[in-house]
């Protein structure tokens, strides 16, 4: 960092970014160094570094802090905080900076925002394309199952759970929705869909634009209520969850109400017997990402593994894994910002190499922004590797029950 002189220095810059955020635990950085080491980006590109971004915003530069191109590149993983002596929370000032002090916001990550607030969802599905998408499905599952009874539940009031998912499984990826709702059907399970607020994700969790934040993710909330139901599940993508779960902490102040991933949900239909699998149709190898939303930031670890282990036959762990994962490289709306997107296959090297070290043919990735960058670095980097959602894995693997005859 060149040297710094009085007149660059902002003293008010520090309060003004505690108050955004309310906290000012960056203030207890010890300036140790240990958030650089934790980072597994900070030797690809001298921009990288976590701890010269939080000394300019110590020391109020504020010029400095506008101009400072790691705003922008980092993917808010937090792999930093979890090196940190004092937890200083490294991707909470990024965001709290993006949101409130820079006006840069690169790439379509602000038309991906303000296209969700316009139509609800992120893909811009219009209320009939997602009701026809729906009629299809169902009549693939009718055929499927052979059950000519079958319905996808919609707008059923008291149903267990309310099923959030990710606007791209209705808008390019049918089938894999179509995989979670056979389990389901597997399960007996007791759920809905709503025909209004369906989308749970929401970039705004990357922007660091609160109010835009919360009018996405109060209507999926606001969901469960007037459909009566007793939780939320959301499927499997990471920034999702995260959202809904940091909005329901952070801003939510009606009734309660637990939200859960459907990893969980499946880890316990297994443990119950809900659902039976058969780990053979799952011969080859396969190994574990770990999202840095699900696992690092939400705690859910060990769902996904018992899952797997119960679906397939060879289950590989990546080193390091769990809340130490390496970020896939795409964290922080990185997908959406295309001025990046060299530095973002750079990045994603590192998860490359864990990847072939492993030896495994399959990966599962149980997240839909992760799975677009698994699949860059698929091409890009030559792997030959299959990249699979978990619920594909374990549909291929589902013993479907034994049909009950009419009365």
């Amino acid at each position: 960092m060149k040297a710094i002189v009085a007149a660059e220095l902002d003293p008010t810059f520090r309060d003004e970014l505690a108050e955004k955020m309310k906290s000012l635990d960056f203030a207890n950085c010890l300036a140790c160094g240990a958030c650089t080491a934790g980072c597994a980006f900070s030797d690809l590109h001298p921009d990288n570094d976590p701890r010269k971004m939080l000394r300019k915003v110590i020391l109020g530069m504020r010029e400095e802090i506008l101009r400072d191109p790691f705003i922008w590149y980092c993917t808010m993983c937090e792999r930093c905080t979890v090196e940190c002596p004092m937890c200083v929370n490294i991707a909470a000032v990024t965001r709290a900076i993006r949101g409130n002090f820079r006006t840069d916001s690169p790439g379509f990550l602000q038309k991906v925002v303000d296209d969700t607030i316009r139509s609800g969802n992120q893909m811009d599905v219009q209320p009939d394309e997602y009701m026809e998408t729906l009629e299809w499905l169902q009549e693939e599952l009718q055929a499927e199952l052979g059950d000519p009874d079958y319905r996808i539940p919609i707008d059923v009031e008291g149903a267990d759970f309310l099923f959030g998912f990710n606007a791209r499984e209705v808008k390019y990826y049918p089938n894999e929705l179509q995989n979670i709702l056979k389990i389901f059907y597997a399960a007996g399970a007791n759920y809905t869909l709503s025909s209004q607020k369906w989308d749970a994700t929401n970039l705004a969790l990357f922007s660091g634009k609160d109010e835009d934040f919360w009018k996405i993710t109060e209507p999926m909330l606001q969901e469960v209520v007037r459909l009566k139901t007793k939780e939320l599940v959301v499927t499997e993508c990471g920034h999702a969850f995260r959202s809904v779960r940091w909005g329901y902490r952070t801003f939510w102040k009606g009734p309660q109400f637990p939200i859960r991933s459907i990893l969980e949900v499946l880890d316990e239909w297994i443990q119950q017997g809900r659902i039976k699998l058969d780990p053979t149709k799952n011969p080859e190898p396969v190994t574990l990402h770990d999202p840095c939303n699900l696992v690092r930031k939400e705690g859910v670890v060990e769902p996904q593994r018992r899952v797997l282990k119960a679906a397939v036959m060879d289950f590989r762990e990546m080193f390091p894994n769990g809340r130490w994962n390496y970020c896939c490289g795409a964290g922080g709306g990185a997908l959406a910002m295309p001025e990046y997107t060299e530095q973002r296959l750079i990045k994603g090297k590192r998860k490359v190499d864990q990847l072939l070290a492993t030896g495994a043919k399959i990966v599962a990735i149980p997240c839909h922004n992760c799975m677009d960058q698994f699949n860059d670095l698929n091409k890009h980097y030559k792997l030959g590797m299959k990249m699979e959602h978990i619920c594909s894995i374990v549909e291929r693997a589902l013993i479907m029950p034994e049909k009950k005859p009419k009365v």
